[in-house]
């Protein structure tokens, strides 16, 4: 479904009973973001926001993709998995046996509608450049400042466009832009990016870089621009598909090799001049929960700012999951599990990411198993499958050949119960090095780091090897009695899982000398308590480990899993034991050898919190909700963005 523009999109989320407007006058400047982190962490993603009144010429729009339903109602579909379904249709269609001439000839109308999807460049001006700043101005916009230790204010739904200099190829990306005054910006694009790719082209060329970035028009254009499309596929061909109308762009005023969509909001033109010195970026409050730390990019040389009549501008905040970007993480699984399954591991039947492993962190996959070996063959493909490539933690299931017993993927507790059964820790969960997140603040060296596979798969005869054996019975309360009593650097354990039939424990420490986890995790397993538990969880002190959700985001995050494993293997009488431990606390240089700056979790300030309660009853927008970062004030170390210990 194309919506005509995004004010369309407005009208639909409104329609649907998925909108407040907020008439009250809210600051850019860290309100919007408090109250927006409010709704965005409510039961199903709260309500799209209107902010009305910004202290600007322009309301401002947050949560828009916010819940299952925005996010379907965006793309125009009843559930996310409608748009698998018609890919899957669409691969199995081309790639089928063409045998005759009527099967060729089928073709033909879906050739036709390929070509419908094939965005159009059309002459004159577009709605988006029915206002023309005379002096282009990008603080005349109310870009929104997210978390109070943020660089400054960040445009965080910016649609940026470039062009390989030598083939013309465009690229729609999305990257922050952090505004350093009236006509200059950031640039955030990361090594890996297609634009950092273009940018490296025009400097070895000497010449200045025409970008242009689009805010606002329909919703599909945002998607698109974060979706993880192969470098040769136009964002705007995915975005046709999606809308089933081709996108109409128009070129831009003062960057004319450059095209943007006919019906954006605003658009703001330039330039990056490979010639200049970088600027020193950030920090910034991101999608992990915790602070991008400050770093050297490129300046974006503003030349030209347009907009639409009665222009709305969209933003969104990212921190603590859950998020709004969590569901637009959430399309991309769906949209993308067909092209992975028909393309690269056939053997796939389901892949989720669940929003603790703020999207490349943890991802889980479910395969029709056949053969021995074939979780590590699913493992090789999916770490070399595109920005699979930053997976850090997978974790792959088997289809139960009795059907009855079968667990749903997202069925996160039976599906972990199964795994536990079928995984030996010593030889059935595999590490390895690769390409990572540059935001991976866990990582010895930035954007290169550790990766882990657990194999828990029902296993195959030449895959079992039974010299191992784990104790059937638990005694819960005694265990961690005795553990909090024999180790004084435990805070809390957490066993609830064992409950379940999942040999697992979440241990909190407090550390105090270098290799602690390390003695600390052969100490706990050669006790001879623990013989039933086959991994445990080691969380930093300030975590609640019995509150699962926090608990798993905070170890994500804060793990390298090749540098931060001990096997604890030994044999027991006639068979052999082991328990594998993983270190998912902060790591520091005094204790960990750790040489980069770490960063803070991200919580709102105390000024923030009470201005927003403070005119909540205004709002108009519901029963109070108290801040979510009441619940991780305790979890900060001081308070700047990087962690002083």
């Amino acid at each position: 479904m194309a919506y005509k523009n995004q004010q369309a999109f407005i009208e639909a989320l409104e329609n649907a009973g998925e909108l407040i407007r907020i008439k009250t006058y809210v600051d850019p400047k860290l309100e919007i973001a408090e109250i927006t982190d409010r709704f965005s962490k409510e039961p199903g993603g709260g309500k799209a926001l209107l902010f009305e009144n910004t202290g600007y010429d322009f309301p401002v729009l947050m949560n828009a993709y916010g819940s299952e339903k925005r996010m379907c109602l965006a793309l125009g579909v009843q559930q996310l998995d409608d748009i698998t379904h018609e890919i899957e249709g669409l691969f199995k269609l081309l790639t089928a046996p063409k045998e005759g001439m009527l099967d060729k000839l089928k073709l033909l109308p879906k050739l036709s509608t390929f070509a419908s999807w094939m965005p159009k460049v059309k002459s004159g001006r577009g709605e988006c450049q029915e206002v023309v700043m005379t002096n282009p101005d990008i603080t005349k916009l109310p870009v929104i400042t997210c978390w109070p230790k943020d660089g400054g204010p960040f445009v965080t739904l910016p649609v940026i466009h470039t062009k390989d200099p030598n083939t013309g190829h465009r690229n729609v990306g999305m990257y922050r832009m952090q505004v350093f005054g009236e006509k200059l910006t950031g640039m955030h694009w990361h090594r890996h990016k297609v634009s950092a790719k273009h940018f490296q082209e025009y400097k070895k060329l000497g010449q200045k870089m025409p970008v242009a970035v689009a805010l606002g028009g329909d919703p599909a254009y945002a998607y698109s621009a974060t979706a993880p499309l192969p470098e040769n596929v136009d964002e705007y061909m995915l975005a046709g598909f999606l809308r089933k109308k081709k996108v109409e762009l128009v070129k831009c005023i003062t960057q004319p090799s450059v095209e943007v969509p006919a019906d954006a909001d605003f658009i703001i033109e330039g330039y990056v001049d490979p010639n200049d010195e970088l600027i020193w970026e950030g920090p910034f409050g991101d999608h992990t929960g915790y602070y991008s730390l400050p770093d050297w990019y490129p300046k974006f040389h503003i030349t030209a700012i347009t907009h639409k009549k009665n222009a709305v501008y969209p933003a969104t905040i990212v921190g603590i999951p859950p998020q709004e970007d969590a569901w637009l993480g959430k399309a991309t699984e769906r949209i993308f599990l067909a092209p992975i399954k028909m393309t690269m591991v056939p053997e796939m039947i389901d892949m989720d990411m669940p929003v603790e492993g703020v999207f490349h962190n943890l991802v889980i996959a479910k395969i029709d198993k056949e053969f021995p070996g074939q979780g590590q063959k699913v493992m090789n493909a999916m770490w070399g499958a595109g920005q699979m490539m930053f997976n850090k933690i997978l974790a792959i299931q088997s289809k139960h050949p009795d059907a009855t017993k079968d667990v749903a993927i997202t069925d996160y507790l039976h599906l972990a119960r199964q795994m536990f059964e079928q995984m030996n820790p010593a030889t059935d969960v595999y590490f390895s090095q690769g390409p990572m997140d540059v935001l991976d603040h866990s990582c010895s060296k930035m954007g290169f780091g550790g990766k882990m596979c657990i194999d828990g798969t029902i296993k195959l005869p030449e895959e079992i090897d039974d010299r191992y054996e784990w104790s059937k019975t638990f005694d819960k309360t005694t265990v961690v009695a005795r553990l909090v009593e024999q180790f004084p650097a435990i805070q809390a354990v957490n066993a609830s899982l064992t409950d379940q039939g999942i040999g697992c424990l979440v241990i909190a420490v407090k550390k105090n000398k270098t290799g602690h986890i390390r003695e600390l995790h052969e100490q706990i397993a050669a006790s001879g308590s623990v013989d039933a538990i086959k991994m445990i969880l080691y969380v930093e002190h300030t975590v609640n480990p019995h509150h699962l959700q926090v608990a798993l985001w905070r170890f994500c995050n804060n793990l390298d899993p090749k540098r931060d494993y001990y096997l604890y293997d030994t044999q027991k009488g006639t068979k052999k034991w082991s328990c594998l431990g993983l270190d998912g606390t902060i790591k520091t240089l005094g204790f960990d050898g750790f040489e980069r700056d770490w960063p803070n979790i991200i919580v709102a300030n105390d000024e923030t919190i009470k201005a927003v309660d403070a005119k909540w009853n205004d709002l108009n927008a519901g029963p109070f909700i108290a801040s979510p970062s009441l619940a991780f004030k305790d979890q900060i170390y001081g308070e700047e963005a990087v962690v002083k210990l």
